[in-house]
């Protein structure tokens, strides 16, 4: 986690600090104290105020998945704008929760984003959208984390079951997370992001090409032109 430790006075040295299990029991403040105390650790997530330590991951079912879906994510971001996107940052989200997800992206705070960027540069509160990768963590995905991001306000949530070849696309209406259907040529359209347009079939097959080009017919719609524009006016009136 690795946030600067001038802020934190007469800290006790790492060598004095529990390090991180899977399975502990603790505060948001504590599992962040512990996880800079144990070395090594690439990934680490309290949910509901207990932590969980995935196993290593492959490429095939992960990581290969991970990288094309933030570049769809990236590739909206360079043509808007006042939004921000981001890959496996912690989020701190309330007393017993700070998820890792794999992906978000969000309005930032100086255009009207929901969320904001402390002191540290962690982010505090709910980005906009979030994406994990699932595959042997399925059920934690669709219902320990799906029940934190909807309480803590994330307003759509996708999750890529890799092993299954899907991709749950959900809203966030009035308190509950609705299914997002896409059109009928198996577009997704962010109904949060306009423009941010997700061509399902390409994205499953692993064409990168094709997911490029549809987020880039999304960006050049009518009605990514106006939000686009929004942002812009929100950060004028925010300087």
């Amino acid at each position: 986690m690795s946030h600067a430790t001038a802020h934190h006075g007469s800290r006790p040295s790492p060598s004095h600090i529990p390090q991180l299990q899977n399975g502990d029991h603790l505060t948001r403040a504590e599992f962040e104290r512990r996880y800079d105390a144990t070395p090594g650790l690439k990934k680490a997530e309290l949910i509901e105020g207990v932590v969980y330590m995935p196993p290593p991951v492959s490429h095939e079912y992960h990581s290969g998945p991970d990288a094309d879906f933030g570049g769809w994510l990236s590739f909206y971001r360079a043509a808007t704008p006042g939004v921000l996107a981001g890959h496996n940052g912690s989020l701190r989200l309330d007393l017993d929760n700070m998820p890792q997800p794999d992906a978000y992206l969000l309005i930032a705070p100086a255009c009207g984003g929901q969320a904001r960027i402390d002191e540290e540069g962690y982010i505090v509160g709910a980005p906009e959208l979030v994406g994990e990768i699932s595959a042997s963590t399925v059920s934690f995905d669709m219902h320990a984390k799906l029940k934190v991001y909807r309480r803590n306000g994330v307003r759509e949530y996708l999750v890529w079951r890799t092993l299954d070849r899907e991709i749950d696309y959900f809203v966030l209406r009035e308190g509950a997370y609705e299914p997002l259907a896409p059109d009928t040529s198996g577009i997704f359209k962010s109904e949060i992001f306009p423009g941010l347009w997700l061509d399902r079939n390409a994205m499953l097959d692993g064409d990168l090409a094709a997911v490029a080009r549809v987020v880039q017919q999304g960006a050049a719609s009518p009605e990514h032109e106006t939000f686009a524009a929004k942002l812009a006016a929100r950060g004028l009136d925010r300087q």
